[in-house]
């Protein structure tokens, strides 16, 4: 079926601003990919899930600027005990990064494992991208299968002694970076993953995460500082029996930030949490979506988003629960928040319940408001300043999804830089 000449016409011209890498066993994936993207098409505005976003920035043959802000505060993370690994504009860094040895872990590069003859990545390598596009398409995350220039392989076999954390760093103003990472975690094995920075001027960022039975992913993003960016992101997880997945992302800044979440509990007795916090102020655009599938007994899954929105700033929620015929006794989660600082400011939100079983607990809902009047009373009639009285309102407000973070050292680091914000902007 031909596709509609507008979205024909754009997915072109994305198109031929771009080289398929040759060579290798991964080729092949990517060419099952780049077929993927051309019977799709990229996204339109009348697409379903794109109608609250434009996605007219992420379609440009080339990457519009962005300027490299330089706010002289220490990166996300940076006193964590980690072993860093440093991508600039998209591209590893190795004299940046740690050595690359951890026990229990197998860390390896996109670009080199998929110039190698075979590789146990090859039977993930846009497995669960290429699963992930039913029942919704998600064509920018084929893209990345079939261009990604670099990235990150991780393979976990029991509990490092510490968190792998990776460091995207933005110092072109034009960069236009494609980036995929592979996590497969085995039976029994644990694993920390951070990430922090902005990457590039236009990012297009996949990950495909594959959870062993017993296994257990716990991540923590934060995303921000450049506010030109433009980015859309995927995370494509994969649970088998009595494994645990929680992520959570924190956005301060970016023009145009879409996360995609895409998750399958496929073993009974899994736990999935997605959790997110941003706060925007100005020209802000910001949409996390998120499509978790039941399909085994006894399965937990959570969803928590909170937006802060000031000066016309933007936030979008779409979060959907997909209940499979057998998938009894389920427990599924999900509230999408938002608190706007002022009349100019918007949050759409688009909650969705779809079940074909009879044995679940399953619940969503979705509000948008103000600061609590009576409580900023209280404080003021107290001496606090209301500038101040607002941001601790806001960051009680944000709480709730913080509080999706295990590590209460992490958590500490993500309100301190909260409140960083907060204050900037008083």
């Amino acid at each position: 079926m031909a596709l509609p000449e507008q979205k024909q016409s754009a997915t072109d011209t994305r198109l031929a601003g771009l080289a398929l890498p040759t060579g290798g066993w991964i080729e092949s994936n990517r060419r099952e990919a780049l077929g993927r993207v051309t019977a799709m098409g990229l996204p339109q505005r009348r697409d379903e899930y794109w109608k609250y976003t434009r996605p007219d920035m992420l379609l440009d043959a080339a990457a519009p600027q962005a300027a490299v802000l330089e706010s002289g505060e220490s990166p996300v993370f940076d006193e964590i005990d980690s072993l860093k690994v440093v991508f600039v504009d998209g591209i590893f860094d190795a004299d940046a990064s740690d050595d690359l040895s951890l026990d229990n872990v197998t860390i390896e590069r996109l670009a080199d494992i998929g110039a190698s003859d075979i590789h146990w990545a090859k039977s993930l390598y846009g497995e669960l991208e290429a699963a992930g596009q039913k029942p919704v398409e998600r064509p920018f995350a084929a893209l990345n299968t079939a261009f990604a220039s670099d990235g990150i392989v991780i393979h976990v076999t029991g509990r490092p002694s510490k968190p792998i954390s990776l460091v995207y760093r933005h110092e072109s103003e034009s960069s236009d970076a494609i980036m995929h990472h592979l996590l497969r975690v085995e039976s029994g094995a644990e694993l920390t993953l951070l990430e922090t920075g902005p990457a590039a001027a236009r990012f297009n960022h996949c990950t495909e995460v594959d959870i062993a039975d017993g296994g257990t992913l716990h991540h923590v993003r934060a995303q921000g500082r450049d506010h030109e960016r433009k980015a859309v992101t995927h995370m494509f997880a994969r649970l088998g029996q009595e494994s645990v997945f929680k992520s959570f992302t924190l956005t301060v800044n970016g023009v145009l930030t879409r996360n995609e979440c895409v998750i399958e509990l496929t073993g009974d007795d899994a736990i999935a949490h997605v959790a997110g916090a941003c706060v925007g102020d100005g020209e802000f655009h910001h949409d996390d979506t998120v499509f978790i599938t039941h399909d085994a007994v006894n399965c937990e899954s959570r969803q928590v988003f909170k937006k802060v929105l000031r000066n016309g700033a933007t936030g979008v929620f779409q979060g959907k629960i997909l209940v499979k015929a057998g998938a009894q006794k389920t427990d599924g989660y999900q509230i999408s928040q938002s608190l706007l600082l002022d009349g100019d400011s918007q949050f759409l939100a688009k909650p969705e319940l779809e079940i074909y079983a009879d044995d679940v607990a399953c619940s969503h809902g979705s509000t948008s408001g103000a600061i609590d009047e009576e409580a900023l009373f209280y404080l003021r009639s107290r001496g606090v300043p209301e500038s101040t009285a607002t941001d601790l309102l806001t960051l009680a407000f944000l709480a709730e999804a913080v509080d999706e973070i295990e590590n209460k050292e992490l958590a500490e680091d993500i309100v301190t830089r909260l409140e960083n914000w907060l204050a900037r902007r008083r």
